[in-house]
């Protein structure tokens, strides 16, 4: 007895001895999921399709700095397009931008009290050396005054569908370095802030609708007013362009941001073998968790080496595929009692080539019959992309995978006498199947 107590005992203590052997050992990180990036969130998408390949921390809002700028270069080329604001068109120094430029502890190129510029100095004064007076130049240029540019950024955010982003200035300083002259309606410490998903979906469409700005935020080091007493070197703040210090191949933009609340943030883009990524990284810290411009441009290009090495893009449903199990759709009153169906345009997105099996696609048809006469191309419904198993972290612009599924040919209506015999033949058809049931019932 006292045996047979000692073998159930030891038979009891296997599962607490193997839960004390894998309780001290640290799960094992995922390589899918963690890059190793230092900093407080990050995202990395497909600057194509906006197919976002990794994200950390994305939705929650944190301070931006000159990453605003994106937006005010985003209204300046709307209003060049617009033909509201022309490059060559002059600006006059006001009260505000002349104190404000004159700061060059701030990002800055002094400009003088009594003096104009052209738009497009005071552009690749923003765009190159993220000049803030020349910045504030630009929203009173557009809207008069800096308080009412903010209505325009946030309008802009509304239309590209931004969340969680609050804007308090053009230029993405605190307002505790505007010298009292803070937009109004805000408050004298405030700072942008925005998720790092909304950063990257603002950069996303700039991209999308004035590619011509990485003409501008590529150029690493330029003069302002070259040839005049006012010259200044502009040296690029962006140090991952080429010929720099931490160069990396086929980058050409976006904006960098530094402020004490914000830390050390960047957007950067950059195009590989026709493949163009966009990053963003925020409060960005090395090792020792301080911040460094160092720190942001090596999780910069951690992301970067993470989409340009794991990812490529792949038809995952060709034009014209066909379902197994739903080749055709039933058609009513037609030469033909069927037509084919198929997808109509392929589905093609950047995804790991280990993973392209793990996404499937799902026939949604809104129409299970047509009544002819039936034309070519009809959408009877869509197909879906989903994944099996796994994360899929989506789009940026939070549409789905699929593509409109169409007949492949046409049916034309039938005759009179057609539909006669048809009429008669359902009303038959019919008959017959209730006497059916109804007999079927009885016994």
């Amino acid at each position: 007895m006292k045996k047979t107590m000692n073998t159930v005992l030891r038979l009891l203590l296997i599962p607490a001895l193997l839960f004390s052997m894998f309780a001290g050992i640290p799960a094992k990180a995922n390589a899918e999921s963690d890059l190793g990036l230092t900093v407080d969130a990050a995202i990395l998408i497909d600057a194509d399709s906006g197919k976002i390949l990794y994200e950390e921390n994305a939705n929650t809002s944190l301070g931006i700095a000159s990453m605003t700028k994106m937006m005010t270069e985003y209204l300046l080329l709307d209003a060049i397009d617009a033909g509201t604001v022309k490059w060559d068109q002059e600006y006059r120094v006001t009260d505000y931008t002349y104190r404000m430029s004159q700061n060059r502890a701030l990002s800055n190129v002094p400009l003088r009290a009594d003096g104009s510029y052209t738009i497009r100095e005071l552009y690749e004064a923003m765009a190159i050396y993220s000049a803030n007076a020349s910045t504030v130049a630009i929203a009173e240029t557009i809207a008069g005054t800096e308080t009412e540019f903010l209505k325009l950024m946030n309008k802009k955010a509304e239309e590209l569908g931004l969340k969680d982003y609050k804007f308090v200035n053009s230029t993405g300083l605190n307002n505790a370095d505007l010298f009292g002259m803070h937009p109004s309606g805000t408050g004298p410490e405030d700072e942008n802030v925005m998720p790092a998903k909304s950063v990257a979906k603002l950069a996303y469409h700039l991209l999308k609708d004035h590619p011509k700005v990485l003409d501008t935020s590529k150029i690493t080091k330029k003069t302002f007013r070259e040839g005049t007493d006012d010259a200044i070197e502009m040296s690029n703040w962006n140090f991952m362009l080429p010929g720099l210090v931490f160069q990396y191949e086929g980058v050409d933009g976006l904006k960098t941001g530094t402020t004490n609340f914000a830390g050390h943030c960047f957007t950067g883009t950059a195009e590989r073998n026709g493949t163009r990524l966009i990053a963003v990284v925020m409060k960005a810290v090395d090792a020792s968790g301080q911040g460094s411009y160092k720190a942001r441009f090596d999780a910069t290009a951690k992301l970067f080496d993470y989409g340009f090495t794991q990812f490529s893009k792949h038809e995952i449903i060709p034009a014209d595929y066909k379902f197994k199990d739903q080749k055709t759709v039933k058609v009513t009153k037609g030469k033909e009692d069927k037509v084919a169906i198929a997808v109509k345009e392929p589905i093609s997105f950047m995804v790991k080539s280990s993973e392209k099996d793990l996404y499937k696609p799902k026939l949604e048809l809104d129409k299970k019959s047509l009544e002819a006469e039936v034309k070519k191309d009809t959408v009877v419904g869509k197909v879906v992309i989903e994944r099996t198993e796994g994360t899929d972290y989506g789009f940026i612009d939070g549409k789905e995978f699929s593509s409109d599924v169409v007949t492949t040919g046409a049916v034309e209506r039938a005759s009179g006498i057609s539909l006669f015999f048809q009429g008669i033949g359902s009303f038959f058809g019919n008959l017959w199947g209730g006497i059916s049931d109804f007999v079927g019932g009885l016994f």
